[in-house]
Order: C-alpha cells, then structure tokens, then sequence
C-alpha cells in the first residue's frame, strides 16, 4: 500500500472529523480508510488518533505527525501542478493587495514585465497600508511587510527590510541629537499609524531591549508622509530603509543611534492556500521571488 495513500486517508480524517466523512471527500469506503489508518500507525509503531463512540482527536504524536503530512501532501501537489504548468499557458484575473509606499516604489516597475511575459493575465491592484483579509475581500495574493505574515495564510518570503531611526541634518542642528533612546521623549516625533508596536518604540541595544512610549507631533497612516515631513526637518521617523535607503545615502537624512536597532521586517507574498493553487497566480509569486532576489534597496 502506497504510503502516500495513507498518509492521504490520515490527512482527511483530521480534516473532517470522522472515518465516515473522509471515505465522502476521498471517494473511499470508510473500511478502507480505517484500513489506511490502522497501516499507518502499526507501520510507525504509534497511535496518532484516540477514538471514542463520540469523538475522535489527534494523540501528540498525532498532532506532530499531521503538520508533516500537511507539508508533505502540500508539495507533492505543488510538484504536480508546476509539471502540468509547463505546457499550459496562465490566463485570468489575479487581485492583489500591497503598501501603498512599497507598492508604488518597488512593485509598480515590475508589472509591465510580468504583464508582457504573461499576456493572458490580468492584474486588478489595490494598495492599502492597513492588512486586508485575503478571503473576506477576495485578494488572490497580499504583499505584507511585518515581522511574521500570519499564521492563517501560505506564504513566501520576498526579501527584507531593515527600520531604522533617523532625522533630516537641519532638524538635528536646531534640536541636538539623541544619545539614547530615552531622550527621544525631548524631540519631535513622526509616526506611522499602523505600526505594529502602536505607540511604543522598541530597541535592541548594547545592554538589551530598551522601549520607549513616544509621543508623536504628527501621526500618520502612510510612509512617504512620514517621509515628507522629516525631509522637511519637522522630526525624527521610524521607517523601512526601502523606503529611505536613497535618503540615508545622499546624507538628507542621517541615521540616529545605530548601537540600538528596531526590528527587521520580512517583506512577504501571502495567499489563502496553497491547495490547487491557479496557474496566474504560480506565475505571480515566483515571478516576485526572482524580482527581489537583490533588492535594490541593499543593492545601492
């Protein structure tokens, strides 16, 4: 028996919840499911479901062995699909949700490019700063930039992005400069609305994590704002150097206590899931992993 069978039949089980509804979503017996089963745990020398005249649930071992499985399954029909794809061609309408700073500077070159390699696709873009719900909105795929891109969406990571402190050098003439970030609280300060730590600023320093509640002269929900405004000496920002790389380096703006660092962001596309995933949308996403395999913000 193929272990791939049982591993299918076991995957199917948990997914539905009963030996009865799995044999329906597998086009099996139900004797045969539990035939499956019962291989597979004689076979690895383990239980991996507890069964009750009422319930059924995952043992630990179980649980551990189904995350696998999930993977393992998940490839295969990954393999499959980029097998089939070779001799098809991709059509149809791809949504996509992306920052709106990041979206404009980074991605908007690309599509020309993919449109012409891809003829028969179309993109419909929307850029939005706050996190759209892919299924809710009906987005194909999410450029998200954050720590970690969500526990309830496949992903794959793109590139990332370093958040660095900084101040115009006409701002720092007039005001000083910080020497730590607790005198970040003497100085004007311009933030980004859907920062993830909200109104606290977190560093990793010499001596460990330091945090600071700031309080912002302006507050805003868009980056090149943010931006603006520190470019025009109005304060110190908190921004992604794809956004601020150029600035950086022609020295308009400079960085600020480079021995405490904010977090580096990963720069994610994210999709519902990765089950029968459309052609188009393939496509898409390895197309932007080749773009940003040297991104030009680390390239300069």
């Amino acid at each position: 028996m193929s272990k791939i069978q049982e591993m299918s039949s076991f995957a199917a089980v948990v997914e539905a919840g009963s030996f009865v509804a799995a044999a329906d979503v597998t086009g099996l017996s139900k004797t045969a499911v539990s035939r499956h089963i019962s291989n597979l745990e004689q076979r690895l020398g383990v239980r991996l479901l507890q069964r009750t005249t009422r319930r059924l649930s995952l043992t630990d071992e179980g649980r551990t062995f189904f995350t696998r499985v999930k993977d393992v399954l998940g490839s295969i029909d990954e393999a499959e699909s980029e097998l089939t794809a070779r001799s098809v061609e991709p059509s149809g309408l791809v949504r996509v949700n992306a920052p709106l700073t990041f979206g404009t500077m980074h991605l908007a070159p690309l599509w020309g490019p993919f449109m012409d390699a891809n003829p028969k696709v179309s993109l419909e873009i929307t850029l939005s700063d706050r996190a759209v719900d892919l299924v809710e909105e009906g987005y194909d795929l999410a450029v998200r930039i954050a720590t970690s891109p969500g526990s309830n969406v496949v992903s794959r990571k793109l590139a990332s992005t370093k958040v660095v402190l900084c101040a115009s050098p006409r701002y720092l003439k007039k005001h000083g400069t910080p020497r730590h970030p607790r005198d970040l609280a003497d100085h004007a300060l311009i933030s980004y609305t859907y920062w993830s730590g909200g109104d606290e600023w977190t560093f990793s320093g010499p001596q460990g994590a330091v945090s600071v509640k700031v309080r912002s002269r302006i507050h805003a929900n868009n980056g090149d704002t943010c931006r603006s405004a520190a470019l025009a000496h109005q304060g110190i920002i908190l921004q992604p150097d794809f956004l601020i790389g150029d600035d950086l380096r022609a020295r308009t703006l400079v960085e600020l206590l480079p021995q405490f660092r904010s977090v580096e962001l990963g720069i994610h596309a994210v999709y519902p899931t990765r089950k029968h995933l459309p052609l188009k949308l393939r496509r898409l996403i390895d197309f932007l992993v080749a773009a940003f395999r040297s991104p030009s913000w680390q390239s300069r």
